[in-house]
């Protein structure tokens, strides 16, 4: 099965939304796909005509032996890994006041804790190859913080950092980083893939419980087309002058850039403080 002549891409979270459709646009373009999801009856489909370039596998990223297994598993059979796609992950709704431990946890588990270790797993072999691509799936959720999603928004400035410093860890060893920051899409995030504290607080119905009726009402309804997102993805990989992030959608193309402006804008309005905490030039 192995041909090292192809492109391998590994990618987790396939059951639904981007992960599915970037798998199903990678085999249609003859390049291998290693498919994975918790549940694989829900992936089967995806790999169907495609035996000799898809590898199915049962994988939750929060388990560490079945990460190590996966990865493995995939160079044994592909002989690389050239891509790793992170896309694993859920959204929670909640104000911060009211969230549940144990479902803040749980998300930082799988949002950020399970993206460390697929990265973990798989750096040793692109350091072996000179080479990789590894994509995390943040969001302009990762860059601007909106009304009852704060402890989603939390995983996702995490992985910003995280992907920052990574870039620059293993620019030099011929490994890319590509942050992946999607505005609403027609996924299933707002949906199925979504877990919601109840507003109890009376104080927050106007602001949370608001927000939270609006992502239902609004689910299967947004501007984005993953198909089309997935098309921007791989272009992006493909790119000679690759970058760090990838806004998609107009959405995340105008918030992020009102964003830039408000954080110009603090930035000087609190110019002369932020310079007057410097010890004086004469006593350094």
């Amino acid at each position: 099965m192995e041909n090292t002549n192809l492109p391998v891409w590994f990618i987790t979270g396939c059951s639904t939304g981007f992960g599915r459709e970037l798998a199903k646009l990678i085999l249609s373009r003859g390049w291998n796909a290693v498919i994975t999801a918790r549940n694989i009856d829900q992936i089967k489909d995806i790999a169907e005509g495609y035996e000799s370039t898809a590898l199915v596998l049962p994988l939750d990223v929060n388990n560490k032996s079945q990460v190590l297994s996966a990865v493995s598993k995939a160079a044994e059979t592909f002989g690389k890994i050239d891509v790793l796609v992170n896309n694993a992950g859920y959204g929670y709704f909640s104000s911060i006041e009211e969230g549940e431990e144990d479902k803040i946890r749980s998300q930082f588990e799988t949002n950020v804790f399970g993206l460390v270790n697929m990265i973990q797993a798989v750096l040793p072999g692109m350091r072996k190859q000179h080479s990789g691509h590894i994509i995390n799936f943040s969001s302009i959720g990762g860059l601007v913080g909106f009304i009852a999603t704060g402890f989603y928004h939390a995983t996702k400035f995490a992985i910003e950092g995280l992907s920052e410093s990574l870039s620059k860890e293993v620019g030099p060893l011929g490994i890319k980083v590509l942050l992946v920051e999607p505005g609403p899409f027609r996924t299933d995030w707002a949906g199925r893939s979504t877990s919601r504290t109840p507003v109890k607080i009376a104080d927050y119905e106007a602001t949370v419980g608001t927000r939270m009726v609006a992502s239902l009402q609004g689910s299967g309804k947004q501007q984005g087309d993953p198909i089309r997102g997935c098309e921007a993805i791989i272009a992006a990989v493909e790119s000679e002058t690759p970058q760090l992030r990838l806004l998609l959608g107009k959405i995340a193309y105008d918030l992020a850039n009102e964003k830039l402006v408000a954080l110009t804008d603090n930035f000087t309005a609190w110019k002369e403080l932020s310079l007057g905490a410097d010890y004086p030039a004469s006593e350094q």
